[in-house]
């Protein structure tokens, strides 16, 4: 199984400004996150990104492809990439985020596996099921509901399935048995990533923030399967990365 692996990185955030070029044990965020890439077997690696700062930086160690500003998600960005690319229609895409510095190898090789063995699927995704109550009612933590063929139903911030009789009675409870948290790894083929972009963004997309439901919009199946390591803990703030070396250097 050959697959690309194209990873967007973006320079601004409100949270952490230029968090793809923080140090981690000496090297920037986006290089650990190509290394993890690399070790899942990729055939090609390929950074995409509208910043100068993080092509000068990734140049050293991965092909980089300059993309425009005006992208809203991270697939319309690899569908340039694709088409500056001229990537066939059949390639095999994985979307690894460049903010993602310990994302397992493992699992960046399961979605696309898994995409090439289920061929009436437009997108691969995965799941980890949620251990604490407080996750299910955070809505940073997006929760996904599929049927008997591991085919997504729904994406959502808010407690779905919602368990009306226990909660109706009390809005804080919650089983969190029942819940399964997503991880924002995709692969998809470059042929549905020309078709996704095409498609008018809809209402729910823009309601929940999460772009995955476009595709569900206009019915296109994602198969959801349960990761097979388990997902590391997200740097969404100078702090967490403080937090996360912190313990890095304990070990």
């Amino acid at each position: 199984m050959s697959f690309i692996v194209v990873i967007p990185a973006r320079f601004g955030s409100s949270r952490f400004p230029g968090k793809p070029l923080a140090d981690i044990q000496g090297k920037p965020m986006i290089q650990h996150t190509v290394e993890r890439a690399q070790e899942a077997g990729a055939s090609r690696v390929i950074v995409a990104t509208d910043d100068e700062r993080i092509a000068n930086v990734a140049k050293g160690f991965v092909d980089v492809c300059m993309t425009s500003r005006d992208h809203t998600s991270g697939t319309e960005r690899i569908a340039e990439v694709i088409s500056r690319e001229k990537l066939i229609d059949d390639a095999i895409i994985v979307n690894v985020q460049g903010d993602e510095p310990f994302v397992p190898a493992e699992n960046i090789n399961q979605v696309a596996a898994n995409l090439s063995a289920n061929s009436d699927v437009a997108i691969a995704t995965l799941a980890t099921p949620i251990i604490r109550a407080d996750e299910v009612l955070n809505p940073n933590v997006v929760k996904v509901v599929t049927n008997q063929y591991s085919h997504a139903i729904y994406f959502s911030r808010a407690a779905v399935p919602f368990e009306r009789d226990r909660m109706l009675g009390n809005p804080t409870y919650a089983n969190p048995d029942l819940y399964f948290r997503h991880i924002g790894l995709y692969a998809y083929r470059a042929k549905y990533v020309r078709q996704y972009v095409a498609y008018e963004p809809t209402a729910l997309e823009h309601i929940e923030s999460l772009e995955q439901l476009r595709a569900l919009w206009y019915g296109d199946k994602i198969h959801v399967d349960v990761a097979q390591a388990p997902p590391p803990v997200g740097i969404d703030t100078p702090e967490d990365l403080a937090s996360l070396l912190h313990i890095l250097s304990e070990r």
